[in-house]
């Protein structure tokens, strides 16, 4: 059975850090591009950042470079989202989703929830 299960995710204080994880499972994972997007309420789905399957590549939203670090340990099946100086802005849930090369497979979590409150 195909899963990504993000987790790590709460609430947190301006300037806080969290590290957010997701674990795959069912799939030849380190066959798979992953990013991390994220969706605050009323707001479009917006891409944080991406990883490519060696980890060799990354790519960021403007909005979080130099304070978001996405890694991946694909013994481990895991991506990781590293996210520092957090702002209120921040806010939204955090979901994870997975690619193969080609673009033919594509796979979701549910998202785990970050909120930056004083």
């Amino acid at each position: 059975q195909v899963q990504l299960v993000e987790s790590g995710g709460g609430l947190v204080q301006p300037g806080g850090s969290l590290r957010l994880s997701c674990a795959a499972s069912g799939f030849t994972f380190s066959s798979y591009a992953v990013t991390w997007y994220r969706q605050a309420p009323g707001k479009e789905r917006e891409l944080v950042a991406s990883i490519s399957t060696t980890g060799s590549s990354t790519n960021y939203a403007d909005s979080v470079k130099g304070r978001f670090t996405i890694s991946r340990d694909n013994a481990k099946n895991t991506v990781y989202l590293q996210i520092n100086s957090l702002k209120p802005e921040d806010t939204a849930v955090y979901l994870c989703n997975a690619i193969s090369l080609g673009g033919a497979r594509n796979y979701w979590g549910r998202g785990t929830q970050v909120t930056v409150s004083s």
